[in-house]
């Protein structure tokens, strides 16, 4: 497995993520193991620009977990939780950040990770790409995220749990 994982250009790893934007499907590999989920893109496609709203692509790496202990359904705002999200939440229609949150970091120089060749910003940690749960369950398998990859509750806590800070993340067509 470890060879077709590097063809895929990930870099040795017993752990790590592969995102489909096409399949909208994410797959976390770790030994021999291999779990599959479904989620959520931008509804922009993929791109790297600041304020694209569109999903990074290229070789990334978890840099940051956030929510560990929180219960599930925790929203987050600015990366804090801000309570438990219910049908009485003030805007129910949001795609509000749940349960559980891995912030991205650009590993590709020019293409995810600092400016471009025109100047132009396309830092994924900077544009605070997550993967992270979803309100809006109902929607995974489409595209439906402004940017980040969208995921059940249930399934971010899952793979929160299961990676680590520096877990490489190949996100593709």
């Amino acid at each position: 497995m470890t060879e077709r994982l590097k063809g895929l250009g990930l870099p040795l790893s017993e752990d790590c993520i592969v995102v489909s934007v096409d399949q909208q499907k994410l797959w976390h590999f770790q030994g021999n193991v291999c779990a599959a989920y479904i989620v959520s893109t931008a509804r922009a496609g993929r791109g790297c620009i600041q304020d694209s709203l569109q999903t990074p692509d290229g070789l990334h790496q978890v840099c940051e977990k956030i929510g560990d202990g929180a219960v599930a359904g925790m929203v987050f705002k600015a990366r804090q939780p801000m309570g438990v999200c219910s049908s009485e939440w003030p805007t129910p229609d949001d795609n509000l950040i749940t349960s559980r949150i891995l912030w991205l970091d650009g590993l590709e120089a020019g293409r995810n990770q600092g400016v471009d060749t025109l100047g132009r910003v396309v830092d994924t940690r900077r544009r605070f790409v997550y993967i992270h749960g979803t309100n809006q369950q109902d929607k995974l398998g489409q595209p439906n995220s402004h940017g980040c990859v969208l995921l059940a509750d249930a399934d971010v806590i899952r793979l929160f749990d299961l990676v680590t800070v520096g877990t490489p993340v190949l996100i593709r067509d």
